[in-house]
């Protein structure tokens, strides 16, 4: 999602505070850690994990307790598109305004730079052939990378007229491409080329057959993208919020018959009570697991909030990551798929958990 302002951390050599939980059984929230060092100088963290968080019995049994949220790379001007390559062992992500893509080795942690230019990219997902797709701010376009490097544009037009801006998506099991188009990489030149949008914000479907469809528009500016465990429903944050005063701030859900979709409904609401105060931020990236949770990016709220909320396969909210920045995106990689990867305004997180992600990224 479009940010030009980052809520961007203080670090310090040494942890000079910890948690304190609030006493307000009605508000599950805590109050999050404040200057704390999250790099590999940092001074040790008390286990369990004091910013994993349990708001409800049910997610329990994903929390690890001896496993550490961990910065694995900072200095980005606004991160975004964390995708998990296991042919590769590796994980990819987005940079948006710097125009570059970074890679981060499973192996020995080492950061490197894969693509750039990146046409602007925002989201990155992997089809079932390990090539990376990626979702470009710059050119208005989706295009994957092939096995020799070159690039091959999968859409860049609807009904005649470029795309807004596309912004995240996934690929089904029949070689589908879904993926957004809220237009916030054509609002600026920050994070792309601004520029007239000149379609209704919407989703849409690529066919293996190269035809692009719409799938919906009942949305206001649909952001990240996942589907259910089994394929049967698409999930989509509405981030619409930030340009449209009516927009819900909420997660919505449809039901996927072949090429479409029917019954759109709100799957989760992100309000939440934090210190006895209703508060509601934005689901940025979302990605499911195999019990069928949906773990959101959220932020625009501060201290308390801004993280990875993680909802229910009925959409109510179990369990919180708390991060010192606004978290855009998350996705599930590790050799056993089950470390969640979190891009954070300029930082990359991750931590272990005991929720395996549904499907690769």
């Amino acid at each position: 999602m479009n940010t030009l302002i980052s809520n961007t951390p203080t670090i310090h050599n040494t942890m000079t505070t910890r948690r304190s939980f609030l006493t307000s059984i009605s508000s599950l929230a805590a109050t999050p850690l404040l200057a704390r060092d999250f790099g590999p100088g940092a001074a040790p963290v008390r286990y369990p994990e004091p910013d994993v968080i349990a708001l409800d019995k049910a997610f329990e049994k994903y929390k690890i307790g001896s496993a550490p949220i961990e910065r694995l790379h900072t200095g980005m001007y606004w991160a975004e598109g964390p995708a998990w390559s296991g042919w590769g062992q590796y994980l990819v992500w987005s940079d948006i305004p710097n125009n570059v893509q970074h890679r981060w080795l499973q192996d020995d942690g080492e950061v490197t730079t894969i693509h750039k230019p990146a046409g602007h990219s925002n989201g990155n997902t992997f089809d079932r052939e390990g090539r990376q797709i990626s979702f470009e701010h710059g050119n208005r376009r989706v295009v994957r990378y092939e096995a020799d490097n070159s690039l091959t544009v999968l859409a860049d037009k609807f009904d005649g007229k470029p795309f807004n801006a596309p912004n995240d998506g996934a690929v089904h099991p029949d070689g589908s491409v879904w993926f957004t188009d809220p237009g916030y990489g054509s609002l600026g030149n920050y994070e792309g080329n601004k520029g007239d949008l000149l379609l209704k914000e919407a989703v849409y479907r690529i066919d293996p057959s190269g035809k692009v469809e719409k799938v919906t528009d009942e949305i206001f500016k649909p952001n990240g993208l996942c589907f259910s465990p089994d394929y049967k429903k698409v999930f989509v944050a509405d981030t619409g919020a930030t340009h449209y005063p009516e927009a819900p701030k909420n997660i919505k859900v449809w039901d996927i018959d072949g090429a479409k979709l029917k019954n759109g409904r709100e799957f989760a609401s992100m309000k939440m009570d934090l210190n006895g105060k209703e508060v509601a931020g934005l689901a940025d990236g979302i990605r499911c697991d195999k019990d069928g949770n949906i773990w959101a990016g959220s932020g625009w709220v501060g201290e308390g909030y801004d993280g990875v909320q993680i909802f229910s396969p009925e959409g109510k909210r179990i369990g919180q990551i708390v991060l010192p920045e606004v978290c855009s995106n998350v996705c599930f990689g590790g050799p056993r798929r089950n470390r969640l990867f979190m891009t954070a305004s300029r930082s990359l997180y991750a931590v272990h958990v005991e929720a395996i992600g549904a499907h690769w990224c």
